[in-house]
């Protein structure tokens, strides 16, 4: 039987968005725009909910953290993407591609967590309003922050520790925008079957139960409204939910297509597009939709930013 050189590749090659041609620089631009217009929005709505003791509530005590766990959520793979864009040579480490891949999941699977945590934050609020103070303490609220981050940085530990015991041939090309399990078990000179069954049931673990979670809490949340008799009362309920429905869609829509799926095969073209959607156009869209569909957040940024400085500027005078 012919034996495989196995030694151990010590980088890759990322090919990022192939073809680009004469549109790289537009692209560059496009995605550095929108990485900074994503850092400046989420660090405007952690700040503003920190500083404004009205925003002091649960509900917001959880966009504040979502908000901040998006600042590291781009941050492990946009600024390598438009190093990329900008270098000949999109090369990355064999220890880096595990780390980004490692971050990257570790990440993605903390903000399942935080959504589901959200989602059971409004069911009390909405089905059991009595309840609710006693229930979402703040003490309670940092336990579950501090659950979901917790879990989310375990869940990926064995998938890691799995691929970086793979051998890796030669070929080096990574066939995505970075590194992540499906492409880099594409590489890999051995049968991944064990590592796809494995991540397989992860990823559907986490995935699948934290969105029938949500899906079950705002069945609940939805029979609740409809019993409100006045139509300002449900529009006032159905509001303070839609903003976190619209993100929970756009998010779980695009990773079980992605990652909940036993097959090592893949196009290449989707996965590149539903790439973007979860990594880069998910945090960009989140700032929009919680602070245009939220009257106390708009504000509340008044108040932390203009109100402030009109004051600063009336006691200089």
């Amino acid at each position: 039987m012919e034996q495989h050189n196995h030694s151990r590749l010590e980088e890759f090659v990322l090919l990022g968005f192939p073809n680009v041609g004469y549109s790289r620089g537009w692209l560059f631009v496009l995605l550095l725009l929108a990485y900074l217009f994503t850092i400046c929005g989420n660090l405007l709505i952690f700040l503003v909910i920190r500083l404004d003791a009205a925003l002091h509530t649960p509900m917001y005590h959880f966009v504040s953290v979502l908000s901040f766990l998006e600042l590291w959520y781009t941050a492990t793979t946009i600024p390598k993407m438009l190093a990329n864009l900008l270098s000949e040579k999109k090369t990355i480490s064999f220890a880096g591609c595990l780390l980004q891949t490692y971050f990257f999941h570790s990440l993605g699977a903390s903000e399942c967590y935080l959504l589901t945590a959200m989602a059971y934050d409004r069911y009390l609020a909405i089905c059991r309003p009595l309840h609710y103070p006693a229930i979402m303490t703040p003490t309670l609220c940092v336990k579950m922050a501090a659950g979901c981050w917790t879990c989310g940085f375990l869940c990926p530990i064995s998938e890691v520790i799995l691929v970086s015991q793979l051998p890796f041939c030669g070929y080096n090309e990574i066939p995505h925008i970075f590194c992540d399990f499906p492409p880099l078990l594409s590489l890999a000179c051995k049968d991944t079957s064990i590592n796809v069954l494995v991540d397989f049931a992860i990823n559907a673990f986490i995935i699948l139960i934290t969105f029938l979670f949500i899906m079950v809490s705002y069945g609940r949340i939805i029979g609740a409204v409809l019993k409100i008799q006045t139509v300002t009362g449900r529009k006032k309920a159905f509001s303070t939910c839609a903003s976190h429905l619209t993100v929970v869609l756009i998010f779980f829509g695009s990773i079980i297509f992605m990652y909940v799926r036993l097959k090592e095969s893949y196009s290449l073209t989707l996965d590149r597009t539903l790439a973007v959607v979860y990594s880069v156009l998910t945090p960009l869209v989140n700032p929009i939709i919680y602070s245009l569909r939220n009257k106390e957040l708009i504000k509340a940024i008044k108040r932390t930013t203009f109100w402030k400085g009109e004051k600063e500027s009336f006691s200089h005078h």
